[in-house]
């Protein structure tokens, strides 16, 4: 159906209520109702290197839908019931894809980001009681399979683990060498509680056909952890109605059984999970996965031009961060099949923009999702206008409303004013957005509409925009700054690819501005420069960074937002030195460490300081420190 704007949104939504529409109940319905449609289609195509000459594996409907239900039958033979977890930690394979499938199905299925630590993963699988955690069989190059064995020894609720080999994706002589060089990990079954099994002859073991009743209700089906690659995550909690609901958006608005999707995202989050996998099973499109880590993987960015030549892909989906990358290699190959390009997961500089679309001939399409909402929320409309820097218009049955704080408690802003992006929708489980109960007190706008934590407007044509995050205000002296401002600014210079601010320490204000950017490649600039730069572009002066940091590349995470907390934890540790250094106290931050409690924490070598000389200095700064334990 066409998707041009507001009033195109309004006539879906006018055709019936959303609970009336004809979908299906559960996850194995829409996967079953798809690969009867469409047998023989290709469902997922997975290459383990990123050559558009290397080998690849496809899954057409009907093989997909049968190992789906052979691996939701060996969950379900493990004791795996409709309120049990299957965890896993893999990076892209299409065995991932069935362990998220089968694991939705049997259960509830946990995708773990495989860069997280052993302390982390562990946490993750004590906090969701995961029975089940599927993993990477050791391997050259990856250590994901020695984090794992690690967190299980502290998750004693783990009793399987199964393991994935990735040697079965190699041609010779690569898959006869991998078993001489294969990581050793004697100690593994003696140390652990679980039992350590193969996934894929496990598997092959159990019928094509589901055995077991599906589901009759509307039940948890996924849980997602949010943050990036330091504390402890939240876990988020996503109903079937959730998955349908993403996957019945992308099959109304976006795909057919005769659609390519280029999908280089990791499949423990949501934008690959939800919005792309999902829309796939809903409707019949084809999904490649090229490489374990996606974009991150070697030769994909070389090779990515190639790629969409191969496979016919009709739509890309891309990051920020992949977009400025793409620009910098020749387009050597024929696109000429692409329809779109999607991007999410952080707000795309407009010259960027620009450039992608002057190069490729291909348009952009922005939008908006979050992991609490089970993602989609908003999109520019693919038939109609794109306002470049907004993220669109809020998709059918979805209900946005910006409000911000009074005496008089929450109000709805007007047109254009900026408040904070509260949510309704069918992804948001509302009352139950986390596992824990209490991360989910004040979370909601009038107890249906989840706070999303965003700063945003909605302008006079209906269109959202994000204007900064509520947390990421730069609090100077009570004065609000808003960080967006100065990054906006900063990614104006033609030098500077990204940019992040945020507040750094200060005794006398609490925060003062300070930025980080990242070069574009080639690029020649000084932070003097840039310090001069800011001066004349940011109309705010209390904006104007107190420092500025060029690095090689900004922490970001695996879908390409730069990570803030990284580059929080570099301005304490400078802040904090600096004034030990000036008091003529030895002691010096050695880490800063994200505590759940009490946020980010400076840990201390003390050098022959004592406590009183350190506290008289760090006293004056409002995040807290401790020693850091000896080794």
């Amino acid at each position: 159906m066409s998707f041009a704007g507001v009033a195109d949104r309004n006539a879906i939504e006018n055709e019936m209520p959303w609970a009336d529409r004809p979908l299906p109940k559960t996850l194995y319905q829409m996967l079953s109702d798809t690969a009867g449609k469409f047998p023989n289609n290709p469902a997922v195509s997975y290459q383990i290197f990123s050559g558009p000459q290397d080998k690849a594996e496809t899954l057409n409907w009907s093989e997909l839908l049968g190992r789906v239900c052979q691996a939701a039958n060996l969950f379900r033979s493990l004791g795996v019931g409709e309120n049990d977890v299957v965890a896993y930690v893999l990076p892209n394979c299409n065995e991932t894809i069935v362990t998220l499938l089968g694991g939705a199905i049997a259960g509830i299925v946990n995708p773990i980001n495989p860069l997280l630590e052993p302390e982390q993963i562990a946490s993750i699988l004590r906090e969701t009681k995961a029975k089940v955690v599927v993993t990477l069989k050791p391997f050259p190059k990856t250590d994901v399979a020695q984090k794992v064995a690690e967190a299980v020894r502290h998750a004693p609720n783990v009793n399987t683990v199964l393991e994935v080999d990735l040697n079965r994706y190699l041609t010779p002589p690569k898959k006869w060498i991998v078993p001489l060089i294969r990581p050793k990990m004697e100690n593994r079954d003696q140390a652990a509680h679980a039992d350590y099994l193969s996934f894929g002859k496990e598997v092959r073991k159990q019928p094509t056909t589901l055995s077991f009743a599906d589901s009759q209700v509307d039940r948890v089906a996924c849980y997602f952890h949010t943050g990036g690659t330091t504390g402890m995550p939240k876990v988020a909690q996503h109903k079937y109605s959730g998955l349908i609901y993403n996957g019945w958006l992308g099959h109304e608005l976006l795909f057919t059984e005769n659609d390519n999707i280029m999908c280089p995202l990791p499949l423990f989050h949501v934008f690959a999970c939800h919005v792309i996998l999902m829309a796939s099973v809903a409707s019949g499109a084809h999904v490649v996965f090229p490489t374990p880590q996606g974009y991150r993987g070697d030769g994909v960015f070389d090779n990515f031009w190639k790629l969409i030549e191969r496979w016919k892909i009709s739509f890309i989906i891309t990051v920020p961060t992949a977009i400025s990358a793409k620009m910098q290699r020749p387009i050597d190959a024929d696109v000429s099949t692409v329809k779109t390009a999607f991007s999410g997961s952080a707000p795309l500089p407009v010259e960027l923009f620009r450039r992608f679309e002057e190069a490729t001939g291909v348009t952009i399409v922005e939008g908006y999702g979050l992991t609490e909402a089970t993602c989609l929320v908003s999109c520019n409309p693919t038939d109609g206008e794109k306002k470049i820097g907004s993220i669109g218009i809020p998709f059918p049955y979805t209900d946005v409303r910006i409000v911000k704080g009074t005496s008089d408690g929450l109000v709805e802003c007007g047109t254009d004013e900026i408040g904070e992006i509260c949510i309704s929708n069918p992804g948001v489980f509302a009352g139950n957005t986390y596992t824990e109960a209490d991360k989910n007190v004040d979370l909601y706008y009038q107890d249906t509409h989840l706070r999303t934590g965003d700063l945003g407007r909605i302008d006079e044509d209906g269109y959202l925009w994000i204007t900064g995050r509520a947390k990421d205000l730069i609090i100077r002296g009570g004065h609000n700054i808003d960080p967006a401002e100065i990054e906006e600014a900063l990614l104006g210079h033609e030098a500077v690819a990204f940019a992040g601010a945020i507040g750094q320490p200060d005794a006398h204000a609490g925060e003062l501005p300070c930025a980080f950017v990242e070069l574009v490649e080639g690029a020649s600039v000084t932070e003097a420069e840039l310090m001069e730069y800011c001066k004349v572009h940011i109309h705010e002066r209390a904006a104007i960074p107190k420092h500025m940091t060029i690095l090689d590349e900004l922490p970001k995470t695996a879908v390409g937002k730069v990570f803030k907390p990284d580059l929080r934890k570099n301005a304490i540790t400078r802040i904090y030195n600096a004034a030990l250094e000036e008091a003529g106290v030895g002691a010096r931050v050695v880490s800063v460490i994200d505590d759940k409690k009490r946020g980010l924490v400076a840990q201390l070598a003390a050098n022959g300081t004592g406590e009183d000389a350190i506290s008289n200095v760090l006293g004056a700064y409002t995040r807290p420190w401790e020693f850091a334990e000896e080794s």
